[in-house]
């Protein structure tokens, strides 16, 4: 993914259908290779993300970008009995993989639909909680996403997200960003993991739209055994249409970057921020 250029704002509709199919492009290829080896080690993330939601049984929990369904699942038990999870996701892969381990999982209480921040398939007022972990970096308007947010939840409904800090804080967006530069830019910009690292703007868009929220920060972390594996979960998909040459010089500068005494195992320290909120009644 590639270092935002501007802000987050609306789009005309044919940015905004190119953007959703560059992102399709890349969250299809992946639901395996994600659920397999990513949701592991952002397991933290999820964690901090389920104790500030605070749920309790007989709830009614959105979770958006839920992915493969790692936050969902987490959230399933805490809601029984009585409650209900929906999972949002713009991926049909992500959610194919997320329903056959729910289904493995035997947990009726959790339905899935495709869509996306900018027009959430529920009812209006229809949640108690919306949750959000690391998805809203993604999202092409996240002033139409804010809106949204705001209409799903009940009066006096919580929210809480996870987004990624900046690169300098966060060696995850660090990777991406220094990979991202040999690819090809995205067809719409402030888009991607560091997209929020400044939070502000979003936190206006909420307050416009009726949701009072404050940002808490943990730093949080995960391992990669080589420099190989980092490649293959969080680049090898951004970068796969790159020329063998072009892919070979990408690979040289973020390892001479991030692994400057060699290849070998490293730990990744990545700053998190949480945003929790509440829809004002």
């Amino acid at each position: 993914m590639h270092t935002p250029t501007a802000p987050n704002t609306a789009r005309s509709p044919e940015a905004d259908r190119a953007g959703l199919a560059w992102q399709l492009g890349i969250w299809d290829q992946i639901p395996r290779l994600y659920a397999r080896e990513v949701d592991k080690r952002f397991a933290p993330v999820v964690e901090q993300v389920i104790t500030r939601a605070a749920l309790q049984p007989g709830q009614r929990v959105l979770d958006l970008g839920t992915g493969t369904g790692s936050v969902a699942i987490r959230a399933a038990a805490l809601v029984t009995p009585g409650g209900q999870i929906l999972g949002v996701d713009l991926s049909a892969e992500m959610l194919a993989v997320t329903q056959q381990r729910v289904a493995a999982l035997g947990l009726d209480q959790c339905r899935f639909r495709v869509g996306r921040g900018e027009a959430i398939p529920a009812d209006t007022g229809a949640f108690d909680v919306l949750l959000a972990s690391l998805s809203l970096m993604y999202v092409i308007d996240r002033a139409a996403a804010a809106r949204e947010i705001a209409r799903v939840l009940r009066p006096g409904g919580r929210f809480v997200a996870a987004v990624w800090a900046g690169p300098e804080q966060c060696d995850l967006v660090l990777f991406q960003q220094a990979a991202g530069r040999f690819a090809p830019p995205p067809p719409v910009p402030g888009v991607g993991p560091g997209a929020l690292a400044d939070p502000t703007p979003f936190l206006a868009q909420l307050a416009d739209a009726g949701i009072t929220a404050v940002v808490e920060t943990v730093v949080v972390g995960f391992d990669f055994e080589n420099f190989a594996l980092a490649w293959e979960l969080m680049a090898r998909v951004t970068t796969s249409q790159l020329a063998p040459e072009r892919q070979q010089e990408a690979k040289a500068a973020v390892l001479a970057a991030m692994w400057p005494q060699g290849d070998g195992p490293r730990h990744f320290r990545n700053v998190t921020q949480f945003i929790v909120g509440q829809r004002r009644p």
